[in-house]
């Protein structure tokens, strides 16, 4: 069976391997220097009145094409400190890293990442979003159970996630959780700016996921796992003494429309 054959089967496709542990240390230096030589001063989560949440919405839409950092619930006391330092207080950094960062650029096109997607008959799509994800020991928190098109809606429906393990992922330490063939569903909802400002989730179906048969990912530092946009997946929070650090990127197809409302 072909690698596009197992994807369009289960949803999701695991290739070990993929990336060499200097490509994936690579990144995780970058993350470190980009997270020391950040300054948080003014940042939204800092902000303790009721502008909060209209400071946190636009700070999130800007980031599409902005190398943008995403902190831990609670990371800050109510003075506006962090409670540890920068980057062991960042859930993320993010979105448009694979198209302004020179290192997450060459990784994001790479020859195996450009030879993957002529194997997946999708060599013509385009990079829309890329985000490095901390996961740190013991504060990693729980990703819901999401759909990715659902956040990068395209009509068609054209969205294939990229996730990369930069280091072990564990059921310890917060791996993905997916059902096999789980993408045979439909879209529940899609995530959309408000004609009135900030966001709101527009419900095709109210049903709720079904999460009976999921499975745990448990994969080894350098693999890298494909995932339908369609195929729910979640992870839950590190309760272990080992950080799981990825990378993700999520591709569209230059032909589908990629409506102005997300």
């Amino acid at each position: 069976m072909t690698q596009l054959e197992r994807f369009q089967r289960d949803g999701f496709l695991i290739l070990e391997g993929f990336s060499s542990d200097s490509e994936c240390d690579a990144l995780m230096t970058r993350a470190a220097e980009l997270s020391t030589g950040f300054d948080y001063t003014g940042h939204p989560s800092v902000f303790q009145t009721s502008e909060q949440t209209r400071t946190s919405d636009d700070y999130f839409l800007e980031s599409g094409g902005r190398v943008s950092f995403f902190f831990e619930k609670d990371a800050f006391t109510a003075h506006g400190k962090l409670k540890n330092t920068i980057e062991l207080s960042l859930n993320k950094i993010g979105h448009a890293l694979h198209d302004l960062d020179p290192v997450y650029n060459n990784f994001s096109r790479s020859p195996q990442m450009k030879r993957l997607a002529a194997e997946l008959c999708i060599a013509d799509s385009l990079l829309i979003q890329s985000m490095h994800i901390f996961k740190h020991v013991e504060i990693g928190g729980v990703v819901d159970v999401h759909q990715d098109s659902t956040f990068l809606y395209t009509e068609p429906l054209s969205c294939v996630g990229f996730w990369f393990a930069l280091e072990d992922a564990t059921i310890d330490n917060g791996c993905l959780w997916a059902k096999p063939g789980g993408h045979q569903t439909a879209l529940r909802s899609w995530f959309r700016r408000k004609d009135t400002g900030g966001t709101e989730f527009t419900i095709f179906d109210a049903s709720p996921i079904d999460m009976t048969e999921m499975i745990p990912l448990e994969v080894k530092k350098g693999t890298c796992i494909v995932l339908d946009g369609l195929v729910p997946h979640y992870s839950l929070p590190n309760t272990s003494s080992k950080s799981r650090r990825a990378y993700t990127v999520h591709t569209i197809s230059r032909d589908a429309r990629y409506p102005m409302e997300n």
